[in-house]
Parts: C-alpha cells; sequence; structure tokens
C-alpha cells in the first residue's frame, strides 16, 4: 500500500536540502492536479512526484542518480511502475517514458523547478498572480536559471499532448495550492 507520510518520511531522511524539499512538493502537486484532471491514482501519482529526487542528494550524479534511488524504493517495497516512472524521468537511463504517468513526471520535473525559480524574482516572491506568458518570456532569456534544460520542458508539454502555455498555467494553478509549503 502506498502512503504519503511514509514517502514523505523517505525523502526527509535521503534529503536535508531545504529547496529539494520543496522541489519535491511543487511536483507532487503538479502530479496529485494531473491525476486528479485525468481520473487517476492521485496518491501514487504524488508519491512519484515526491519521491523523483530523493535520491539527488547523496547520488547527484548519472547514472546513480535514479538509479540508485530506485534500487532503495524497490527494497522498501515500491511498485515496479513507481520504479519506472522515476528511472524514466531522467534521459540517461534510457527508460522511455510509455505511460501518462512517466510522461506527466518527466513534463512537470523541470518546469516546476523553473516556476519557482521565476516566482522567487517577482517584487513579492510569490507564486499567487504569476502568469505563463511571464514564465514564457523568462524562458527566452538564457541566462535566467540557466541549469534548467529549456527542451525538456518544450518536450514534456508535447510528451503529455498539451500546449506549453496551458500546461504551465495548470502547473502554476496546482503550486499555488501549497505556496506556503514552498515559500512563495
Amino acid at each position: 500500500m502506498l502512503n504519503r507520510q511514509a514517502a514523505f518520511e523517505l525523502l526527509r531522511q535521503y534529503t536535508k536540502s531545504e529547496s529539494l524539499i520543496k522541489h519535491a512538493l511543487a511536483v507532487e502537486a503538479c502530479m496529485r492536479a494531473y491525476a486528479e484532471k485525468q481520473g487517476e491514482d492521485i496518491e501514487k501519482w504524488g508519491i512519484v512526484g515526491l519521491l523523483h529526487d530523493f535520491d539527488y542528494e547523496m547520488y547527484p550524479n548519472p547514472p546513480d542518480h535514479p538509479e540508485k534511488g530506485a534500487a532503495i524504493l524497490k527494497e522498501a517495497g515500491y511498485p515496479d511502475e513507481i520504479l519506472y516512472a522515476i528511472k524514466s524521468h531522467a534521459e540517461w537511463t534510457h527508460c522511455p517514458r510509455k505511460s501518462t504517468l512517466d510522461k506527466t513526471l518527466f513534463a512537470c520535473d523541470e518546469l516546476a523547478g523553473f516556476i519557482t525559480a521565476v516566482a522567487l524574482v517577482r517584487p513579492d516572491k510569490k507564486i499567487l498572480g504569476l502568469e505563463a506568458r511571464s514564465v514564457r518570456k523568462k524562458l527566452k532569456d538564457k541566462a535566467f536559471a540557466r541549469s534548467v534544460r529549456r527542451e525538456d520542458i518544450a518536450n514534456g508539454a508535447l510528451e503529455l499532448g498539451i500546449e506549453l502555455d496551458a500546461h504551465i498555467a495548470f502547473c502554476i494553478r496546482a503550486m499555488e495550492g501549497i505556496a506556503d509549503k514552498l515559500g512563495l
């Protein structure tokens, strides 16, 4: 059985960085919102978002991340579907994204981080009122959040079959729901 509290405790066990915890929460919020919209298992999708980078602090380099994390999750009894989705969010694992779960995690990961970065440079440092067009404008600025792979953001929306602005707006709204937990 999947348990969000147990997943969060596992995240906390392996991740000490508050910014990485907040990233996990942001991706979780996006995943839960998409699961609800598509009639999928909200708990499962949320846990995938929550745990997708739980091993990153300990194993930041490919191929260790996310392979070592997947091994830890397997040992803890997480189902193969969750392990595969987490592995498929990293290009170097050569796990093609097959399911909607896999594609949604990939689509939300980089975008959630980028939305956070955009919110943090706003004068009020808030996500409330952030619009997709503001995020799109920052995407064009290659010097802004330069470590974010813009092609992953674009390809993520493409793989989901969603127009990029609609995907951005959807993720912003999902993250607004937990703005206090994100410090935004």
